[in-house]
């Protein structure tokens, strides 16, 4: 029960954090929930946590979302999630660790490496990075970080940005839920007090986190998602490996 009551106060941190940033609740939230259940029980019941969150993003900012570049991305994110969610119930749990962590690890060090090199995705690859965001949010349910690596440079306006991230990111959990409990219906089931608790503190979480998105600089939090990454990052090799 204090284990639980930890992880729900940090899934309201995780929550408000993330509105800002538009990406990083799978990523915060994740290692702890392990610390409750196995892994694809973990990335199923933080899909439901994580489409509840966006779902009430979406409502509280609908005015902000840019439809264009909702219709430029959505088709390729929905296809990704799909297939990244029937593959992560073929992956056993060691390797789906070390893959999710070797993921969260190189990704932050290429958003660095494009600001130090000025490089910038070109558009006609945005319809690959939302397949492989998609893709990453049906198989580890990280799909945020490299979404905002091609979403960041279409959409300046911090508003826009942070509510056409929270449709995309709906329109994967909505996509990747319905496969995962379709492959491990009554292991979810057995968890629905932890998940609904963690969904309360989500939408909680949100409340706050649209006051902070007026405040305070995206790009601070940004960064600190990013540092949280790279930390999950090296948890999950970790953890697969054994090692703790």
């Amino acid at each position: 029960m204090e284990t639980l009551a930890i992880v729900a106060i940090c899934a309201f941190f995780a929550a408000a954090l993330t509105v800002p940033a538009g990406f990083g609740l799978s990523t915060m939230l994740t290692p702890l929930v392990l610390l409750l259940m196995p892994p694809h029980e973990a990335v199923a019941v933080i899909a439901i946590v994580h489409g509840a969150h966006n779902a009430v993003k979406c409502y509280s900012m609908w005015d902000c979302i840019d439809l264009n570049a909702f219709r430029h991305y959505g088709i390729y994110l929905v296809i990704g999630s799909i297939l990244g969610a029937v593959l992560q119930n073929q992956v056993t749990q060691e390797p789906l660790l070390i893959l999710i962590g070797i993921f969260l690890v190189i990704l932050p060090i290429l958003t660095l490496s494009e600001k130090w090199t000025g490089y910038s995705i070109p558009e006609a690859n945005d319809r690959v990075g939302g397949f492989g965001s998609g893709f990453m949010g049906g198989l580890s349910g990280h799909q945020g970080a490299l979404r905002a690596m091609f979403l960041t440079r279409r959409l300046q306006d911090k508003m826009a940005y942070a509510a056409t991230a929270s449709i995309l990111a709906l329109c994967v959990d909505l996509s990747r839920i319905p496969v995962y409990l379709i492959f491990r219906n009554d292991e979810i089931i057995e968890h629905t007090q932890i998940t609904i608790i963690l969904v309360l503190s989500a939408i909680i979480g949100v409340k706050v986190g649209k006051k902070w998105l007026k405040k305070l600089k995206s790009e601070f939090i940004n960064r600190g998602v990013m540092v949280g990454i790279v930390v999950s990052g090296f948890f999950y090799i970790a953890k697969g490996t054994g090692s703790i």
